[in-house]
This record gives C-alpha cells, structure tokens and sequence, in this order.
C-alpha cells in the first residue's frame, strides 16, 4: 500500500511539473511604461521584454519589429542611469502626458514637457508612441 502511494505520488508531482511547463521559458522584461494624462487616450501600460513581446494595456502579447527591438534595447540601456537614480523631473506649465518607466536597474518619472530631459526620455516617448500606434493599434 504504501509504495502505491509513493507511485501516485510521484506521477502526481511529475504530472504537475509537466504542466508548469507547458507555458515555456518566459523573457526577461526591458521595461514597463505608465503613461497618463489629460487627453482622452493617454492612458497606456506598456510592458517590452528582451524578446520583442510587447502587452499594451494588458492584452495579449504582440510582437516588436527586429528595429523596434534594438531601439528598446538601446533606450533601456540608455536609461540604467537616471532609473538607477530614481530620476523625476516635475512636470512643466501645459503638460499633456505623464511618464513612469520601470526597468531592472530602477524607476524614471517626468512629463512631456519636463526641463532638462536626457534625450532619452524624448527617444523613450516617440518609442511609446509609434509602438501604441503601430504595433498595439491604439488611438492617439
């Protein structure tokens, strides 16, 4: 009766590992973008993994083209600096769109029209932009 036991155990256990693994290796996240504001469709979450995946507000994962990639590899790798330093610059009179940027290295805030903006916080909101617009089908 026990090694009974034992045996359904044990095919219970590799039964369960077998599922867990039928979602595959998952990639790394690049970063995730909250974008907001007062317009009518400024409202965006934007998650990139290091594969090209990209989940717009949620949904299901679409892909980056080969370019796209490489521009949110470089924009992530641009960033370790001011995410490692929690960077946030306060919004300027007019502001339209608010940005929150998170990556492995830390966090970014700032808004469309901060001062002193690292050219790649502009990089990083053409890049929301055009992958709202081209890649997630989203209004703007």
């Amino acid at each position: 009766m026990r090694r009974l036991f034992s045996l359904g155990l044990l095919v219970a256990l590799a039964a369960a590992s077998v599922l867990a693994g039928c979602g595959g290796v998952k990639a790394a996240d690049l970063f995730i973008v909250y974008r907001g504001g007062s317009t009518p469709h400024a409202r965006l979450t934007l998650l990139v993994n290091e594969e090209g995946g990209v989940h717009c507000n949620g949904g299901p994962t679409l892909k980056l083209s080969d370019p796209g990639l490489v521009q949110a590899r470089a924009i992530q790798e641009e960033l370790h600096d001011a995410a490692a330093s929690h960077l946030s610059l306060a919004p300027g009179p007019g502001s339209v769109l608010s940005y929150y940027v998170r990556d492995e290295n830390g966090t970014v805030s700032f808004s469309d029209n901060s001062a002193k903006q690292p050219k790649v916080l502009r990089q990083l909101q053409l890049f929301v932009l055009q992958t709202a617009q081209q890649v997630c089908h989203l209004p703007q």
